[in-house]
């Protein structure tokens, strides 16, 4: 009867240990989603305020490259989908649909203002605007902290997934649904790949 006794509460003690490991791990991977998820907001803010820039840019611009109305348009457009997008991945941080969705929308306006600005450099009053200068100014910083913020996010990201991949972490995961996360890479264009070529 003893024994039967203390075997009852060695098994009691294993089951309030495994309880007690199982739910540390699950608010452990509960707070590393939350900062990930916090980590994104910081990359939203500064993308809004990205997107804030952008059509007082096209007015600035729009004044001197009055032939270039193709382009305008183009950096309105991939304007309006880079807010859509980001509007999508705000509601599902580290989603790997939204994520990608995001990036390549980051990517084709990260593009079309390229693109906006090697033409400004053929009209030498867009140049010279106090205005243009401003706004080139801050969309430069901006982006800036936008890749400080991404970087940020994909470290919460990866400490998250990491954390998750571990046994017995994973097993806790599993059954409680935790998903990875899908970093926010950067897609580059192939004219953003390109070298510069430089002759002399």
């Amino acid at each position: 009867m003893g024994a039967f006794i203390g075997l009852f509460i060695f098994l009691v003690m294993i089951a309030v240990v495994l309880a007690i490991i199982t739910v540390n791990i699950y608010n452990r991977l509960v707070t590393l989603r939350n900062r990930y998820q916090n980590a994104f907001s910081q990359i939203d803010i500064q993308l809004r305020r990205r997107y804030d820039l952008i059509p007082n840019l096209v007015e600035t611009v729009k004044g001197y490259m009055k032939h270039e109305r193709e382009t305008l348009e183009a950096v309105i457009n991939a304007r309006n989908s880079a807010v859509n997008a980001s509007q999508q991945a705000a509601q599902a941080p580290g989603d790997p649909a939204a994520m990608q969705q995001l990036a390549g929308a980051e990517a084709a306006l990260t593009g079309t203002l390229g693109r906006l600005f090697a033409l400004s450099e053929d009209y030498p009053d867009l140049k010279a605007s106090q205005n243009m200068a401003q706004l080139t100014e801050a969309l430069q910083t901006t982006e800036n902290q936008v890749a400080f913020a991404r970087q940020a996010f994909n470290d919460a990201v990866t400490r998250y997934n990491t954390t998750r991949e571990v046994f017995p972490n994973s097993a806790i995961a599993g059954s409680f649904n935790f998903q990875p996360a899908e970093l926010l890479e950067t897609i580059e264009s192939p004219e953003m790949r390109a070298a510069p070529q430089v002759s002399f």
